[in-house]
């Protein structure tokens, strides 16, 4: 599967402090979006998809309900975090 630079980037260290605009399919209308409904950092998208454990489906549907989220961006978000999660957790 070819990734985003900022995918790479994104799962090449912890996520601290992250906003959620850093994460792979997330730009600035997903990003005010989500920011808009509480989700204003990474690590609070990724406690909603641990929540989900981890599945595909329920994410990818919870993320086009919240913020309108496209296919596209909502499998390069779940494979982001996919990605991070197996890295460091």
């Amino acid at each position: 599967m070819m990734t985003s630079q900022k995918h790479r980037d994104f799962v090449a260290e912890p996520m601290g402090e992250k906003p959620v605009r850093s994460l792979a399919g997330i730009g600035e209308v997903l990003g005010k979006k989500l920011e808009d409904k509480g989700f204003d950092k990474a690590y609070v998208v990724l406690g909603q998809f641990l929540v989900l454990k981890k599945d595909e489906d329920l994410f990818r549907e919870w993320l086009k309900d919240t913020c309108g989220a496209s296919a596209k961006q909502s499998r390069d978000c779940f494979g982001c975090l996919r990605e991070w999660c197996d890295a460091f957790l």
